[in-house]
């Protein structure tokens, strides 16, 4: 068994982290427990923190001295994950999120297709899984068509190359050759870095049996503070990038336009006595009648209190991501894109 183990890739599990006192222990626990017999190391980047998360990392790293941590400078995804790439010492590169639990076989199956395929970046399925009935709301969201789209990294597919893959397991040298994540880069980071991995001939592959099960935000606060900033940060990517982007991003950001526009029309109509200006109610009545179709499906398949929250959670989530998304592509978010980094 020695043997065998010195034989293996030694892998770097690396983790950016900031005030997730909340899921950091399970996502950290579920790194120890993977059955991959090679080498690893895990490294977590920490931002400043104000919840107790360090000191649980402290904690953790004196037990096990296969856990370090460093200090993230820019307190920033991307900034935190280069730092933590930079600290580690192996061919593979794992990125963690602090939000996702790791199923004990991701990392051999991943090493292993990684070594069967060829690919620069191996990703899988993020499966939302939530404990309370917001949670469970939030989840539903994730992976159904009305809610983040039903692409292939929440829902499954076909095995093959990808534009992008969730979370990722790198082979390091073409991480470093394409110069890293970028750190101007707060959010989408992951689609970018793939972006070039694939323009500089690279193939990120995508496989159904990489299952990783991911932790919603707990509140309503933080998700619309979530999806808000994802939002900006991919019309920034959109307006930098044009064409390089699916046509779906845009559709949050169309919906929001036209259901905030045709409101304000029939309420001009409403007060200056326009009759023909009602029919601009139509486009907000439809998106109702969407979201309460939506909410009843969501509610016979998660129960009754989370399709009655999913009433909320679908709005915030495609007015947050649209709004945002048009104030990023109209570069409207000088004061914003710094606040955006978590």
């Amino acid at each position: 068994m020695a043997k065998k183990a010195q034989a293996l890739t030694g892998v770097s599990y690396v983790m950016p982290v900031l005030n997730e006192v909340e899921h950091i222990e399970a996502a950290v626990d579920s790194l120890t427990a993977q059955d991959y017999e090679g080498p690893f190391e895990i490294v977590l980047a920490l931002g400043p923190s104000v919840d107790g998360t360090n000191a649980v990392i402290d904690e953790m790293a004196r037990i096990d001295p296969r856990i370090r941590h460093i200090p993230n400078e820019l307190g920033s995804t991307p900034g935190g994950l280069n730092a933590a790439i930079r600290a580690s010492t192996h061919p593979i590169v794992v990125r963690v999120d602090a939000h996702s639990v790791l199923p004990t076989n991701y990392t051999r199956v991943a090493v292993e297709t990684l070594q069967r395929t060829g690919a620069d970046n191996v990703g899988g399925i993020m499966k939302a899984e939530g404990r309370t009935s917001f949670e469970r709301a939030v989840a539903h969201a994730y992976g159904s068509p009305e809610g983040l789209g039903g692409t292939q990294h929440h829902t499954g597919g076909k095995e093959g190359p990808a534009d992008t893959a969730y979370l990722g397991v790198f082979q390091r040298d073409r991480l470093v050759e394409v110069g890293l994540f970028d750190e101007d880069i707060k959010r989408g980071q992951d689609w970018e870095l793939n972006r070039r991995l694939r323009a500089t001939g690279g193939t990120v592959w995508f496989t159904p049996e990489l299952e990783v099960v991911y932790r919603p935000r707990s509140s309503l606060r933080k998700l619309i503070r979530q999806f808000v900033a994802t939002g900006i940060w991919r019309g920034e990517l959109a307006r930098r990038f044009g064409s390089a982007n699916s046509l779906r991003y845009f559709v949050p950001p169309l919906a929001v336009l036209g259901t905030a526009v045709g409101l304000i029309l029939g309420i001009v109509g409403s007060i200056t006595g326009i009759d023909w200006l009602a029919i601009a109610y139509a486009a907000p009545a439809v998106y109702a009648l969407f979201v309460i179709a939506a909410a009843a499906v969501a509610g016979a398949k998660e129960g009754l209190r989370s399709g009655l929250w999913y009433l909320i959670v679908l709005p915030c989530i495609h007015f947050g991501w649209g709004s945002g998304f048009i104030l990023g592509f109209m570069k409207l978010t000088k004061n914003i894109t710094a606040q955006t980094g978590r």
